[in-house]
């Protein structure tokens, strides 16, 4: 499709998709709903599937797995958005770092030390980059043509921050030392990775929009590790390393993709950190995390600006009177603002599927 035609066609999803209407700034009561990582380990079809897909790996790569596990919780619980099944960590695995998942203890890479490996890893030109990616793209496609047409199909990545401190550290650290090290000892490399999962971002999303992703969500997992970071001329850590970088992404989406809705989450930046989100990146949404109060969050907003999640997984996995409160309260803060009802993290293995009806069922109500 040319870019106008793809713009259009947005334009007419949106009339027919409540999440699409949300992000475009239109408040609805009950608001639509979705959870992060709500194709997972707490559903047993998921499982079945996971265990005959072999690695995790094999799973992101599989359209026929992939595919089917995303629209498992659709099937099931009716959310009026799917978000694709894959990973932040493909896109490191695509630039040539090597990238596996250990069982019960998460994702494994050969750290990125310095200039060598920086120098070792593919350029973002580099065919072989997208072309790794590719199975990805053919799942957003089979998803489009599988959802009901009311059903808000979400594409997404891993912000370059956060991506970069995976790859730098060799695996999840609770502080991102390694990082944040790194940023001290030579920030320029820093800036040179960033840069490349910058320019890969952009192609791998446009590409995600273009096989039929109505909307897009950068994860910004670690933002809560950047006020840390010393600062220097370029500004302060979070603008220079998170917000800059995700708006570049922003706009060069928009301009291969014109008209896509973008939302960023930057779990852990705090209320400062969310109220500077929508204005810092362009993004059409701020995802909110558990820990922010949404009221004061809201009020500290522009009137029209949408807001996405908030809920804690922990309540989710307490259940009773104490989820139908925050889900009440989540309800109340945005009251008359548009606001996309989600968790304020993922959703955990140990939660109970009936407390996820209980939830959609407090909240339709």
């Amino acid at each position: 499709m040319t870019p106008n035609t793809s713009e259009a066609a947005r334009g007419a999803a949106a009339a027919r998709r409540p999440v699409l209407r949300v992000l475009g700034g239109e408040a609805l009561s009950p608001p639509p709903a979705w959870m992060m990582r709500q194709a997972g380990r707490y559903l047993p079809e998921y499982r079945e599937v996971r265990a005959q897909a072999g690695s995790f790996l094999d799973l992101c790569y599989n359209p026929d797995f992939a595919t089917e596990v995303t629209l498992q919780p659709i099937r099931r619980f009716g959310f009026e958005a799917a978000i694709l099944f894959s990973d932040i960590l493909v896109v490191p695995h695509a630039l040539g770092q090597d990238v596996r998942f250990v069982e019960g203890e998460g994702p494994r890479l050969d750290p990125l030390a310095g200039q060598a490996e920086f120098d070792a890893l593919r350029g973002p030109d580099d065919p072989a980059v997208m072309g790794r990616l590719a199975p990805v793209f053919e799942t957003v496609s089979r998803l489009r043509a599988g959802l009901p047409d009311a059903t808000t199909l979400l594409g997404f990545c891993g912000a370059p921050w956060t991506v970069a401190s995976y790859m730098i550290g060799g695996r999840g650290t609770p502080d991102l030392a390694p990082s944040r090290a790194l940023g001290a000892r030579d920030p320029a490399l820093l800036d040179a990775l960033i840069d490349r999962l910058v320019s890969v971002s952009i192609e791998y999303l446009a590409r995600q929009c273009a096989a039929g992703a109505d909307a897009v969500q950068i994860f910004e997992s670690h933002a809560g590790a950047l006020p840390a970071v010393p600062e220097g001329e370029t500004g302060d850590a979070l603008a220079r390393w998170s917000l800059r970088p995700i708006a570049r992404i922003v706009a060069g989406l928009r301009a291969r993709a014109p008209g896509v809705r973008i939302i960023v989450f930057a779990r852990g930046s705090g209320l400062d950190g969310h109220a500077r989100v929508v204005a810092e990146t362009g993004a059409d949404a701020v995802g909110v995390d558990w820990a922010v109060d949404l009221a004061a969050l809201r009020a500290r907003l522009p009137a029209g600006t949408v807001t996405q999640g908030n809920l804690a997984p922990e309540t989710l996995i307490a259940g009773g009177d104490a989820l139908d409160a925050a889900v009440d309260a989540i309800r109340a803060a945005t009251a008359g603002t548009p606001h996309v009802f989600n968790l304020g993290h993922g959703i955990t293995p140990q939660t109970p599927i009936a407390h996820v009806e209980r939830m959609l069922d407090r909240l339709r109500r």
